[in-house]
């Protein structure tokens, strides 16, 4: 019984499917390529990626690899605790803090990520690139770099009333 209260429950989402093709000497080779996020809506967001010959072949094994890929972001306040920007290859994501009842401001592959993850009120850009996957792994990579606030005061050796100062 204990085993089951530990189960998560992630929702996931599609973010791209693409047709790949390996060109070899008796013709074209097809394959499906899927990019996936999971979430469970409370600080646990994910990105997989899956290559088959079959479209939900490549869609679960990105889900699996999305699953492998977990990572914790902090939330304060259903927003993101400080103003980061995360970097993937030429694409740069800029994440902002929003106050209560903003919503999310985000696009595309972003607003999906931020919405799995639970975060409500969030502002964000997507600068430079356009790829669903190098915007969707700058996302990633901005929010992995956040810490949350008992980690900071512990490196910087600072009580709470001076942290946001």
């Amino acid at each position: 019984m204990e085993e089951l209260e530990n189960i998560e429950i992630f929702e996931e989402e599609v973010i791209s499917i693409r047709r790949v093709t390996k060109v070899v000497k008796g013709g074209k080779n097809m394959r499906f390529s899927a990019a996936v996020v999971v979430g469970d809506k409370n600080g646990k967001v994910g990105l997989g990626k899956g290559k088959a010959k079959e479209v939900p072949l490549a869609i679960k094994k990105a889900v699996a690899d999305a699953k492998k890929n977990l990572i914790e972001i902090p939330i304060v306040k259903n927003s993101l605790p400080y103003y980061s920007v995360g970097k993937f290859g030429a694409a740069r994501v800029v994440l902002r803090p929003a106050s209560e009842g903003t919503g999310v401001i985000a696009g595309g592959s972003v607003r999906v990520i931020m919405e799995l993850a639970g975060i409500k009120n969030v502002l964000t850009k997507s600068i430079r690139s356009k790829n669903v996957l190098t915007v969707a792994q700058a996302t990633i990579n901005g929010l992995k770099e956040m810490n949350d606030a008992e980690s900071i005061m512990s490196k910087r050796e600072i009580g709470e009333e001076e942290l946001w100062q």
